[in-house]
């Protein structure tokens, strides 16, 4: 699987109560890793047992390293498109209260990149998040009959570009669109979550549907959706209809959110498989 996105380095404090503005509060647990959705996405893969690359830019800055190590760690390759760069990466300000699971993220994320890629695609399905608007394009492109899978959560304008060379959209409840919609772009498949509620989805030809969400109790919900869209992706090469793969998407996002930490999910899903 090739996965192109946003990597950032996550600090992590847990909480009892979410601290108000001008509020010290003492953290229960801090912990370290690399986040963004391509990123948590790949971790998802490789826990799956998929071959995971991620494509996307660290630099050589010391916080990299944090972020570089962590991903190894769990499995996934990294290609670093700007190897050379001496600014930190994106991080993320994160806090989780620890009584459900509610988290706030407060990021840099990727603003101003002009990340691109020219190889080929060698996978047998393709991620991308338009973190890095240039980067997703050229993947998409050079994807060619491989299928691809935007993980999107707001309207970038990339994506008047980006939309007619994705087979699957996952949008997040928030997201809009201006007109013609998804599917008039060109999308085969649009797919929206809601948090616990049901997944709706809908193809061109006119199928459409919902999907349950299994009633969990939620330890931290940090990273959640990234670990759907991961799940979502792998389940493109494993399973036939769009229900069994949301199906599966589920299971596996129900299984993070039960489990504290950034990474301690990640042995509850290895080899998972509905097949």
């Amino acid at each position: 699987m090739l996965l192109a996105g946003l990597c950032t380095v996550d600090l992590v404090q847990r909480v009892e109560e979410l601290p108000a503005p001008g509020e010290k509060v003492q953290s229960l647990q801090v912990d370290v890793a690399a986040g963004g959705p391509a990123t948590n996405a790949a971790v998802t893969a490789a826990a799956l047992g998929a071959e995971a690359t991620l494509l996307t830019v660290l630099g050589a800055h010391p916080l990299a390293a944090l972020a570089r190590a962590d991903l190894e760690t769990h499995g996934v390759r990294v290609v670093d498109l700007d190897p050379g760069r001496t600014e930190p990466p994106p991080v993320s300000a994160v806090a989780v209260r620890d009584r459900d699971g509610e988290r706030t993220v407060v990021s840099r994320n990727a603003a101003g990149s002009e990340a691109t890629w020219d190889g080929t695609v060698d996978a047998d399905v393709v991620l991308v998040d338009g973190h890095h608007p240039g980067l997703a394009l050229s993947v998409a492109r050079a994807a060619g009959d491989v299928p691809v899978v935007l993980d999107t959560g707001s309207w970038k304008p990339v994506l008047d570009e980006l939309l007619p060379l994705v087979d699957v959209a996952a949008c997040s409840a928030h997201f809009t669109a201006p007109e013609p919609g998804l599917h008039e772009r060109g999308v085969p498949t649009v797919i929206t979550t809601a948090g616990p509620h049901p997944v709706r989805w809908s193809t061109a030809d006119g199928g459409s549907g919902e999907v349950p969400v299994a009633e969990v109790e939620a330890r931290d919900t940090l990273g959640a959706g990234d670990v759907w869209h991961g799940a979502l992706a792998v389940a493109v090469t494993r399973e036939r209809t769009v229900t069994d793969r949301i199906r599966f998407a589920n299971e596996v996002a129900a299984e993070r959110v039960r489990h504290v930490g950034p990474r301690s999910w990640t042995t509850a899903i290895a080899g998972r498989n509905r097949t």
